[in-house]
């Protein structure tokens, strides 16, 4: 689609179209994610769940004071029998007791461990909140760019489905003098119809495109900056995948997640073999009790001591507790090698797919010039009989479609780039401003109607 009809197409949309808001840029769009994406608000509460496991762990560890206590009304009917007489008693009184205590662990190897474990327990939920940011950023630049790139097939397959439509009236003028046979209109009648049907498909896609865009950010209603004209083709820097494969390694989210997720592993063997060891609590307590009996003793005590708990045999729990502590731990390896080999995987498919793109955009801003001349040649080929009418609609389909995958290639270019930072976590606010620079709010991609 050239530029003068992609310029006529938008001067009699707004001919028609009542005045519209400006146009949402990138950075715009992703501030509305950030307050509005259910997925990242998940993360963010919790986070701060986890975040409460450390004054837990740390409460057990604290003096523990309670109080304890009862009262009894009491009816007691005594009945007594001698060998002269029998006697009966009857005794109603209130009685009550109040035991206040203070218990403070003095020595419990599993607990100071679990204070230690929810350090790492804490500074994995950190890092899995940081990975959804920078995920929420990566997905709505990704999703942003869709809905662009649906808007471009609309128009290629409009321009397409307008180009057919003339093909084939040229036709049908050309067979009603008897330039042409009728096989001609058959095949423009052809090509005319199958370009409105994959019209409908483009269309349907790009509704498709913003609802997965508001999926994100919520309703919007507001019209997209396109990608503009000018955008600088330029190789990652450092220019060096192993650099960046590196980076990825030390700094991505997902492995520091995965690394303290192992240790918390790796000390919960310990935590479970902690149930070899003995445990000491010191206590203090008071002990106060009444009663209105006529025979009665009012009791007020006061002690302090050490209770200490040595375990010898609990049946094999313990051994198999910590064996099972050990292959959760393995585990834990396991998962964090696979995250490993999964960001080295993906910060080198990002590099290269940069690196193609550079190359792709060049070739296929070529192969459009290429497919229009052919289409001129082919067009002038009909005109003195060497071409077929087939010929011209096979070239002018070439045209678009390589129309398109001109403006495809671009949104990879930027999207690569994305997908790089977002693997190495170096994805931030600013990344996205660089891109966003990139943008024009000159003919925007506008919402749907409805």
């Amino acid at each position: 689609m050239t530029r003068t009809s992609a310029a006529a197409l938008l001067a009699g949309l707004l001919l028609v179209l009542p005045p519209l808001a400006s146009a949402e840029d990138l950075l715009q769009i992703y501030d509305l994610a950030v307050q509005s994406d259910p997925t990242l608000k998940e993360a963010g509460s919790q986070l701060d769940a986890t975040r409460e496991v450390k004054p837990q762990a740390k409460a057990l560890l604290l003096p523990n004071i309670g109080i304890q206590g009862e009262v009894n009304y009491n009816n007691i009917r005594t009945r007594s029998t001698t060998l002269n007489a029998t006697f009966t008693n009857n005794d109603s009184y209130p009685d009550g007791s109040l035991h206040p205590r203070i218990t403070q662990t003095v020595y419990d190897r599993a607990k100071w461990i679990s204070l230690k474990q929810t350090d790492n327990t804490i500074a994995q939920a950190e890092a899995q909140y940081r990975s959804a940011e920078i995920d929420l950023m990566a997905t709505t630049t990704v999703a942003y760019f869709d809905v662009l790139r649906s808007s471009d097939a609309v128009r290629v397959s409009e321009a397409l489905v307008r180009a057919n439509e003339r093909t084939l009236e040229q036709s049908k003028q050309r067979f009603e003098v008897g330039l042409v046979a009728i096989t001609d209109v058959n095949e423009s009648q052809a090509a005319y119809d199958l370009s409105r049907a994959n019209l409908i498909l483009a269309q349907n896609a790009l509704d498709n495109g913003w609802e997965a865009l508001r999926k994100i950010v919520g309703p919007i209603k507001v019209p997209l900056s396109r990608l503009g004209d000018k955008l600088p083709l330029a190789p990652p820097e450092p220019n060096n995948i192993d650099k960046w494969a590196e980076a990825a390694l030390a700094g991505n989210y997902g492995i520091v997640a995965a690394t303290e997720a192992a240790e918390a592993a790796k000390k919960g063997i310990e935590i479970q073999r902690s149930g070899h060891y003995p445990t000491l609590q010191a206590q203090v307590g008071y002990d106060w009790t009444r009663s209105a009996a006529e025979f009665n003793s009012d009791v007020d005590g006061a002690f302090i001591g050490l209770q200490v708990n040595v375990p010898i045999y609990q049946g094999g729990a313990v051994n198999s507790r910590t064996r099972q502590a050990g292959f959760s731990y393995q585990a834990a390896q396991d998962r964090l090698d696979q995250q490993r080999r999964a960001v080295t995987n993906q910060v080198k498919d990002a590099f290269r797919g940069i690196i193609s793109s550079i190359s792709d955009v060049k070739a296929r801003q070529a192969a459009v010039v290429s497919a229009r001349s052919n289409l001129e040649s082919t067009q002038a080929g009909l005109e003195v009989g060497t071409r077929t009418q087939v010929d011209v609609l096979n070239a002018q389909r070439a045209l678009f479609q390589a129309e398109f995958d001109y403006l495809s290639s671009r949104y990879d270019y930027v999207i690569n780039g994305v997908k790089l930072h977002q693997a190495t976590s170096t994805l931030t606010r600013d990344v996205i401003a660089k891109g966003n620079a990139w943008l024009t709010p000159v003919d925007p991609v506008l919402p749907p109607v409805y």
